[in-house]
């Protein structure tokens, strides 16, 4: 299947939203304001965004392969990635804690902001996920704007802070959180069935 017959709207928008809610990285400006302080400042966007983007690309690409050598099928990976989804979005809507994260080092634009703060465990396991659904290039460009989201979000951190204040981060998060409970939903459904036919 070519471009042009591969690639659908529909699926980009998707992925695009699912992404943009698992990476989170409006809810993440209070983590990444904690981290440039602890670094005096010294966080490079471009830096985080080129490193978590081609693990994001190589993930999608290889994915497949790790879980073969591991035996795992991609319907029981999108299932276990549906359950850490599930997670995630009740950390978002209840304002608990479940994944916790060294926000500490020298490195901090690569580790923890690129892994695992934007490329982490949820991006990567919807990635795989979003594989078992959608056309491969439709994802990819989904990357790409997340991408280009997160180089944003990481240039106007403390602008987009001031504009949105705590409440309006808060709302946002909220929102997505209630967006990623219904995607992890559906995406548990959809694959469980698939592992007992």
């Amino acid at each position: 299947m070519g471009f042009f017959e591969a690639f659908n709207w529909t699926e980009l928008f998707k992925a695009t939203m699912v992404l943009f809610a698992v990476i989170d990285i409006v809810g993440s400006i209070p983590i990444i304001i904690k981290l440039k302080e602890q670094t005096g400042g010294d966080i490079h966007a471009g830096w985080a965004t080129i490193v978590s983007f081609v693990i994001m690309i190589l993930f999608l690409v290889v994915g497949d392969n790790i879980l073969l050598l591991f035996g795992v099928e991609v319907e029981a990976f999108a299932v276990a990635g549906s359950i850490i989804l599930f997670a995630m979005a009740i950390e978002m809507i209840m304002g608990v804690t479940i994944f916790r994260d060294d926000v500490s080092g020298k490195t901090a634009s690569i580790v923890p902001l690129a892994f695992p703060i934007i490329a982490g465990a949820g991006s990567l396991t919807s990635i795989i996920s979003l594989r078992a659904e959608y056309q491969e290039i439709n994802i990819i460009l989904a990357i790409c704007i997340n991408v280009l989201i997160v180089f944003l979000v990481l240039k106007m951190t403390r602008v987009i802070e001031k504009l949105l204040g705590p409440g309006g981060i808060a709302i946002l998060k909220k929102v997505f959180g209630i967006i990623l409970l219904a995607i992890a939903v559906k995406l548990f459904s959809s694959n469980a069935k698939e592992l007992f036919m």
